[in-house]
């Protein structure tokens, strides 16, 4: 078969406009088939969507659930912003404690100073003949 469309190209323009052609119809018969497939899709979730729209106690549970979700939502907020502050409280105690620590250490060492001096000008005044 090849050899006779190598040998005659008419024949072969002919088999590929043919080729083409088929491929269109199988293209074509697959938009309409996806085509009708939507449509059938979108009737079926209009039914449904329908029936919930229709059903009160199905509203109530669709209205309960969005409730439900944002208080949950609202309480995770709330625990975040928690958090945070807590992490800030922490954060400051610790500064504060720090800085006490550092007084502390600053105190300590004048008072060290403090007792060294008097003890020096006790010692001198003892060598004076004062005491």
């Amino acid at each position: 078969m090849q050899m006779m469309m190598q040998q005659n190209p008419q024949m072969a323009q002919q088999m590929e406009m043919q080729v083409r052609m088929l491929s269109e119809k199988i293209e074509s018969r697959k938009a309409t088939l996806i085509a009708e497939m939507m449509e059938e899709f979108m009737k079926e979730e209009k039914e449904i969507t329908s029936q919930f729209d229709n059903d009160p106690i199905a509203k109530l549970r669709a209205r309960e659930l969005d409730l439900r979700a944002q208080e949950n939502y609202r309480k995770e907020q709330e625990s975040k912003e928690r958090i945070n502050l807590d992490k800030m409280k922490s954060m400051m105690n610790q500064m504060t404690d720090q800085q006490k620590l550092e007084q502390n250490e600053d105190l300590a060492n004048l008072r060290a100073d403090t007792s060294l001096t008097k003890t020096v000008l006790q010692h001198e005044l003892k060598n004076k003949g004062g005491f």
